[in-house]
């Protein structure tokens, strides 16, 4: 299993960089997790986007669904376009349909994605099965209803990524044993006022080690953090040396 970093910014991009966006590939198999902002352009600087058999978006909000936009204009409207089409298999949380037909609608376009793509809506208590890869959801807490995904595969340990979330157990029970375990660390200290949502540095450091996760990498960041005092919180907490994912690394399980 090959996992690609496309884009790993919060809602705001990094300079010159992307939302949430990975590629995920095994045995021929090339599935997309997450499509936010910019994340269409990365993915097209490295593979072909006709060759993607599956999206799949862990949750509703625009920083990681939004670049499925230009996606199904160029699935529609681009050189690429194929004959019969391509229609990539979108896995999407319940209620996605009616999400999307309410963003493009603005324009007069409401069936621009589902045209597209074959949209399937999850409840997240099934497990997917596309080619070699499993792929499992844990819901989490965010501010809308928002789910970790774990793809697993014969051979290979368990890459787990956490989406945007507060603190929680059951996060840390999904990924145990993760070979990779991506998790957010979008805030530098905690929500003062209203519901958590988001993690900080420490907090992704101590979820990981709760974890047993084997390898942690943090993701949903922003550059204007200071890097090397976000990497050392986390590696304090999970003990042992952290990673902050960059745009273009690859990791393989």
């Amino acid at each position: 299993m090959l996992i690609t970093v496309l884009g790993k910014s919060p809602s705001w991009e990094d300079a010159g960089g992307a939302c949430s966006g990975y590629l995920v590939e095994d045995d021929g198999i090339r599935v997309l997790l997450d499509c936010g902002n910019g994340v269409f352009a990365k993915l097209r600087e490295r593979r072909d986007y006709v060759e993607v058999d599956a999206v799949v978006i862990s949750h509703l909000h625009a920083d990681h669904f939004l670049d499925l936009v230009p996606f199904a204009y160029a699935l529609t409207y681009g050189p690429r376009r194929c004959e019969p089409p391509v229609r990539p298999r979108l896995h999407v949380p319940a209620g996605a349909r009616d999400t999307f037909r309410r963003v493009v609608g603005a324009w007069g376009n409401e069936d621009l994605i589902e045209s597209a793509f074959e949209i399937v809506e999850y409840e997240g208590s099934e497990a997917l099965a596309l080619g070699p890869l499993t792929v499992d959801f844990q819901a989490v807490p965010h501010f809308v209803p928002t789910w970790a995904v774990r793809f697993r595969s014969d051979g290979s340990a368990a890459f787990v990524f956490g989406a945007d979330c507060a603190p929680n157990d059951e996060l840390s029970r999904f990924a145990a044993d993760a070979g990779l375990l991506f998790l957010e660390a979008t805030i530098t200290r905690p929500e003062s006022e209203g519901p958590r949502g988001h993690l900080t540095p420490g907090e992704a450091g101590e979820l990981g080690r709760s974890a047993e996760a084997h390898r942690l990498v943090l993701v949903h960041i922003s550059d204007e953090i200071n890097q090397d005092a976000a990497r050392a919180a986390a590696a304090q907490a999970f003990g042992r040396e952290v990673e902050i994912a960059r745009e273009d690394d690859s990791y393989s399980l």
